[in-house]
């Protein structure tokens, strides 16, 4: 009777490419991918595996799934994590979770497909990116609505979107805005992103405490603000990192 051979206790997988993006620090990034549409991204292959041939009929795909690893997540894992949706204090099985504290730290976004620019390499336009800058990306798949979109499926502890918060921007924020050339696109991202609160579950009743944000080239500082307990999040300036 033959036997299969053992399967190799570990896997080389070298990165296909990089992603470039709004978001040079882990702390604000979208917690899903979609949940910030302004958020500019491009996925840039490496060689070889920057050969147009092998993107050849992408285009034909609105969306893709980017395969990643959580580079900047520790490799040390747990099998328990609190996920931000339970208020950071109630713990679940990691498996149950999209936690970036996995044991090998991989992840899975869903990003819609802008363009593909194959004149030098290939360098993809992502939108609704979450994903910092230097994610090294595995591999790319299309995404197949009619095998993929499951409306009937259980969500679990998220069944809903994540709320979403007013966000109000000083006087001094919008000076700041008014000087650049992206003053629209920033503005959209920096609300898109502080709608969804950034702040840890654990700290967000401490008042007046000030928070920052790296968008693009700058440091947004903001903090929550004083109407309807604190559901609205105040921009107060935007510092160049």
């Amino acid at each position: 009777m033959s036997t299969s051979p053992p399967a190799p206790s570990h896997y080389m997988m070298p990165p296909i490419g990089y992603v470039v993006s709004d978001f040079p620090d882990k702390f604000g990034v979208p917690r899903q991918p979609g949940l910030a549409p302004a958020a500019r991204a491009t996925l840039v292959l490496t060689p070889p595996y920057d050969d147009p041939l092998a993107v050849r009929g992408l285009e034909a795909f609105s969306h893709l799934w980017l395969t990643f690893v959580f580079h900047h997540s520790p490799e040390r894992w747990s099998p328990l994590v609190r996920p931000p949706r339970l208020g950071g204090n109630a713990k679940v099985g990691v498996f149950a979770s999209r936690s970036t504290h996995r044991p090998n730290r991989l992840g899975l976004s869903l990003v819609e497909l802008g363009e593909i620019d194959t004149r030098r390499g290939v360098r993809l336009t992502l939108i609704g990116c979450d994903l910092i800058s230097g994610t090294p990306v595995l591999d790319i798949k299309p995404y197949l609505p009619w095998a993929e979109a499951r409306p009937d499926a259980r969500a679990g502890f998220a069944p809903t979107p994540p709320p979403r918060l007013a966000v109000h921007f000083s006087k001094e924020a919008e000076a700041a805005l008014a000087a650049r050339q992206d003053a629209d696109s920033l503005r959209e991202l920096i609300r898109q992103v502080l709608a969804q609160d950034p702040r840890p579950a654990y700290r967000r009743g401490a008042e007046n405490r000030t928070y920052g944000v790296r968008l693009r080239d700058v440091d947004v500082h903001f903090r929550a603000g004083e109407e309807a307990q604190a559901t609205l999040l105040e921009v107060l300036d935007l510092v160049p990192a």
